[in-house]
């Protein structure tokens, strides 16, 4: 539909101008040299998002047979239900065939346009429901998309539908008794981390060649390493809000799950209205300095997790990397300040909501939420004032280093019906889930989860504020680094 051009809504306009002003798409982005063999429909649903953009430009894949295929395939899973919360099959068959059309004219949009996605249910899709994991917004439809999605729709991408979430996004477990519990690819008795659990599971299950989601405290990072993918989260601020269903402004940040690196630079630049970085040129990590982060984040490790770190530092190294042990004794006062930063802001948003409806809700969930009670403006004031000062030692100490280097979690995918019914069990694990990623959100940063190729172990590196582009370049070689025999 037309987007009338005023000062209400220029920043959409803007967007849309720039996705549908791309006529011919200038490939930007890393390309892998290998080669592409017959491909087959069944070969579409394991292909990284990129090969499927190559192959829709060579015409080789037709974008409504691809569309297609993934809907048949999400239709025919036995753990459909506990993975997309919605199908638009309509929209994206829509979506698929005006892409179709584009590439026979060699007038496509962006590297993914055409390639069929999944996005969190906390987006705002017109027409489709986007209750963000919670009856308390049951049978809420919104009449317009987010913005983000509006933009990536502008750049070609089809809608698949939307996928389960924690309730509100707030937990990293995955766990939602309220709604679905979608499975984790390595244990599908176990829970897949969250918030952006079926978010992971669209694509880890070939449901989907990407999927959006978010991250307040590692809701990106954690599912994509408990399900072997990558997980880019963004900058708070990078990429607008507009149209998201909010849970902590200051660190709600968007971001996707893919298969690759590449993938998150397209993904990045899909978001953005953009064709995404040039991750083209070298990416060795001969050269390269990296700190492996001692502090909080090594403490308690599960011994598999453990094993995989330490791996992945060996083949770092054996590429020609150089990682330096670093403590950052700051980082133990920014921790504390969580309790008070996250769950403040959290009650202060949705206060009036759940206290309406409080019954509807999950119990642990509920609990958290209210926790944000104990606190007063007063003290979360001076809780924002001490972390600043957190990140500016922060921001010292890693400033010489490529990037800061952890596990992404320190547990593997707890047990779902232990969450359900052992209380120490649940607050073990709800605790340690986040904890490593919830460092890259208190200090700001960009930050990626990468497979080390140890089932649900991810290596997680956090970049520069803002340096998305950077932190790719450096994720492309550690990619090849971690996938080195």
């Amino acid at each position: 539909m037309p987007v009338a051009c005023n000062s209400a809504n220029l920043s959409r306009c803007i967007l849309l101008i720039i996705g549908f002003g791309i006529v011919r798409f200038g490939v930007g982005g890393y390309r892998p040299e290998k080669p592409r063999g017959e491909m087959t429909m069944q070969d579409w649903l394991k292909m990284s998002a990129a090969d499927l953009g190559r192959g829709i430009a060579a015409q080789e894949i037709d974008p409504v047979a691809l569309t297609q295929r993934f809907l048949d395939a999400i239709d025919s899973h036995p753990h459909r239900d506990r993975i997309y919360s919605e199908v638009t099959r309509e929209r994206a068959l829509a979506e698929a065939d005006a892409a179709a059309q584009r590439a026979q004219m060699g007038l496509r949009r962006s590297p993914l346009d055409g390639v069929p996605i999944s996005w969190k249910d906390l987006f705002d899709s017109a027409g489709s429901a986007t209750e963000s994991g919670s009856d308390l917004l049951k049978g809420r439809v919104p009449e317009q998309d987010a913005l983000v999605l509006e933009t990536a729709t502008a750049m070609g991408s089809v809608c698949l539908g939307k996928t389960h979430m924690s309730e509100l996004a707030f937990s990293g477990l995955g766990l939602n008794p309220v709604k679905a519990t979608p499975p984790c690819i390595n244990d599908e008795s176990a829970v897949p981390g969250g918030s952006s659990s079926g978010a992971a599971a669209s694509v880890a299950f070939d449901l989907a060649a990407g999927a959006i989601g978010s991250d307040t405290g590692g809701s990106v990072r954690i599912p994509s390493a408990w399900n072997d993918l990558v997980g880019l989260k963004t900058t708070s601020g990078r990429i607008s809000l507009e149209g998201v269903v909010p849970l902590c402004l200051k660190f709600d940040t968007i971001g996707p799950l893919v298969r690759s690196v590449e993938d998150a630079g397209l993904f990045l630049g899909l978001l953005e209205g953009t064709s995404g970085p040039d991750l083209r040129g070298d990416t060795s990590l001969k050269g390269r300095r990296f700190a492996d982060l001692q502090t909080i984040a090594q403490e308690d490790l599960d011994p598999l997790v453990a094993q995989s770190y330490a791996d992945a530092l060996q083949k770092l190294r054996a590429a020609g990397a150089e990682i330096v042990p670093l403590e950052v004794p700051e980082l133990a006062e920014a921790m504390a300040l969580s309790a008070i930063l996250f769950t403040t802001e959290a009650y202060g948003l949705w206060k009036e909501v759940i206290e309406a409806n409080p019954e509807v809700m999950f119990n642990k969930i509920l609990e958290r939420f209210r926790s944000g009670a104990n606190f007063s403006g007063a003290d979360y004031v001076a809780a924002w004032g001490r972390l600043e000062n957190c990140r500016m030692a922060w921001d010292q100490v890693t400033a010489g280093f490529d990037g800061v280097l952890s596990p992404s979690c320190p547990i593997l995918p707890p047990n779902l019906n232990r969450l359900l019914q052992e209380e120490d069990y649940y607050v073990q694990a709800n605790l340690l889930t986040l904890r490593n990623t919830r460092i890259g959100n208190l200090m700001g940063t960009c930050g990626l989860s990468l497979p080390t190729g140890t089932p649900s172990c991810g290596l997680q590196v956090l970049g520069q504020p803002d340096c998305e582009e950077a932190l790719l370049r450096v994720g492309i070689g550690l990619e090849a680094a971690l996938a080195a025999d």
